[in-house]
């Protein structure tokens, strides 16, 4: 019996490390919310409008052993100057393990390793009570193998908070830029993305709801399998109804939030579930949960997100103020 060998083609951005979420709350709540107003410098990598004032010498660091040996890390630390505004800065890595170098026949002959860096330099700036806009310039170096490509990206963003803190909406345009130098004379499009965000406190009970929109950009989210030999066998991706085509834009978010002190988070992410998951057992596939708690001085927050059967990532992060060490 001849088996055939057949591959995935998502698309043909570079860099696609930029849309991974490095955050654990974030994590927790679906991979992506750009809508939030919260204390955590995390927030910054998906709307650099987040980078408030208020977040002024705040210091995080967040950890991911994403699948397989694939591992994330992301440190960043924000500083507010007055009359000017707030700045921050950041450093997103991801590495994916060491692999075996082999010659067209199959040989061995040692091993290689691949890595992405993206180094986040932001700033935001105060336009009125309610409205916040910030911007990243993200210069990115990547490295796989022999191939080495460098990039130059950036994050606009805008953040709307109410009077009474209790609703916030966001809108960022992201990874807009180009390569810079490419890995073999082949120039291929960053992953640049609209997404606009929601999120809602209640006044009266411990609950936050958020929504968060991506791939406006692209909204039927094609992609085309083929065969070794490079023929097309099928074209998947969005092709059910109005509403699953509507909903695989969507990412959701609940938390419940007794204190600042102390939070749960459930999230859903369909275009996952629906991508990635197993028609015959589906399981939690799309779904992602977490908490974060305060220690002395520490802030430090789970999450774990279901892509598929065969395993979950886990988020780890952990943030302080480097003022709360002042005596």
């Amino acid at each position: 019996m001849a088996g055939r060998l057949s591959a995935q083609q998502a698309g043909s951005n570079t860099y696609d490390f930029l849309n991974l979420t490095n955050s654990a709350r974030v994590g927790a709540l679906g991979g992506n919310q750009v809508g939030m107003s919260i204390k955590d410098v995390s927030l910054v990598f998906h709307n650099p409008a987040n980078l408030s004032s208020e977040l002024h010498q705040s210091l995080t660091f967040n950890y991911v052993p994403y699948v397989s040996d694939i591992k994330m890390t992301y440190a960043g630390y924000a500083h507010r100057i007055e009359g000017i505004g707030t700045f921050g800065a950041s450093v997103h890595a991801i590495n994916y393990g060491t692999f075996d170098r082999a010659d067209v026949d199959g040989t061995i002959n040692g091993t290689f390793s691949a890595a992405e860096y993206a180094i986040n330099l932001s700033y935001s700036k105060i336009l009125s009570p309610k409205l916040t806009a910030g911007i990243s310039v993200k210069p990115i170096i990547s490295n796989l193998e022999q191939y080495n490509s460098f990039g130059l990206a950036a994050d606009l963003g805008l953040l709307y908070l109410s009077e009474n803190n209790l609703f916030s909406a966001g809108i960022t345009l992201k990874n807009v830029g180009s390569q810079i130098t490419t890995y073999n004379d082949t120039y291929e499009p960053l992953p640049t993305d609209l997404q606009i965000g929601i999120s809602k406190k209640l006044a009266h009970a411990p609950f936050r709801f958020s929504l968060t929109a991506q791939d406006l950009f692209d909204w039927k989210m094609k992609y085309t399998v083929k065969d070794g030999s490079g023929t097309e066998i099928e074209e998947s991706g969005n092709n059910g109804s109005g509403l699953d085509q509507l909903m695989r834009h969507m990412i959701f978010g609940i938390e419940i939030v007794p204190s600042d002190n102390f939070y749960i988070a459930v999230g859903y992410n369909h275009r996952r579930r629906k991508e990635l998951g197993v028609s015959e057992k589906m399981s939690t596939a799309g779904y992602s949960w977490g908490f974060g708690f305060r220690v002395y001085k520490f802030h430090f927050a789970y999450g774990s997100a279901r892509y598929h059967l065969a395993g979950s990532s886990n988020h780890f992060s952990i943030s302080t103020r480097v003022s709360n060490f002042k005596r």
